[in-house]
């Protein structure tokens, strides 16, 4: 639109405004920011069971080397932590910790690196100044079984976890895993437990043609027997077992542990 002609000064002004209201500050760029390389969230294939033997005394200090700089510094090269436990009767000092990964390989990797970080080398040379932490480690390798739940980290509550580790007579193995994918695990729920992870053995492992290792949760310490009060006393679990081992015994021998979450842990 022409401006008048007598006010072609205050036309020329309007615009002058207008184009600086319009034209980005210095703190507002239009330049597009580039975006953020993000390692994508792996969907672990491949699990790491740890159990730490701290040194006399040292328990508190190796957790808290785990809360500040581990835990962060294992996400850094591509470990997903997924839970954290020390056991409820910690009579051997321990700290047990379940990790994922996408690959056997992409294991490997990840702990070369997270060994070779400089910021790790000295936040471990710093824990050690009054002595190490660590006398000792264990670690077992496991795949889901096909029946498993996935692991969801998150806070369900208070709870206790209890990690069970069956092994099996020779050859017995897939008639436990059958019992457990048709009949016990829907029987455990009914009697006030929760099925948290199966795992098998990677063929790496000893014994791992004759392993199951599993994990379960309990509302709390008190509810841990009545619990599996009620799971001996189910008439179909009675059922079930007897059936399942009319051509012999399936179990051999079971281990168990009862753990409890560290605060940072992602599984609660």
């Amino acid at each position: 639109i022409p401006p008048p002609i007598n006010e072609p000064m205050k036309y020329l002004s309007i615009l002058f405004i207008l184009a600086l209201a319009c034209t980005p500050s210095k703190q507002e760029s239009t330049k597009e920011e580039p975006a953020s390389i993000v390692k994508p969230v792996v969907d672990p294939q491949v699990f790491e069971l740890r159990t730490y033997y701290a040194a006399e005394g040292k328990l508190e200090d190796l957790v808290s080397r785990f809360r500040d700089h581990t835990f962060r510094l294992f996400e850094k090269h591509g470990v997903v932590n997924i839970a954290y436990w020390t056991p409820i009767e910690n009579n051997e000092n321990t700290l047990v910790y379940l990790i994922g990964f996408e690959s056997r390989a992409e294991r490997d990797s990840s702990f070369k690196s997270f060994a070779a970080d400089e910021e790790w080398k000295e936040a471990y040379e710093a824990s050690r100044v009054n002595g190490k932490l660590v006398d000792s480690i264990s670690n077992t390798f496991l795949t889901y079984t096909d029946y498993s739940p996935k692991l969801e980290k998150g806070d369900l509550g208070p709870r206790v976890f209890e990690r069970r580790t069956y092994y099996t007579n020779d050859g017995k193995l897939e008639n436990l895993h059958s019992r457990f994918r048709d009949h016990t695990m829907s029987i455990f729920e009914e009697s006030g437990m929760t099925n948290v992870a199966y795992f098998n053995l990677l063929d790496e492992e000893e014994n791992n043609e004759n392993t199951l290792l599993y994990f379960i949760s309990h509302p709390d310490t008190a509810s841990i027997r009545t619990n599996w009060t009620a799971f001996g006393q189910s008439e179909r679990w009675k059922e079930v077992y007897q059936a399942s081992i009319e051509d012999g015994k399936i179990v051999n021998n079971i281990d168990k542990e009862y753990l409890q979450t560290v605060d940072f842990s992602p599984i609660k």
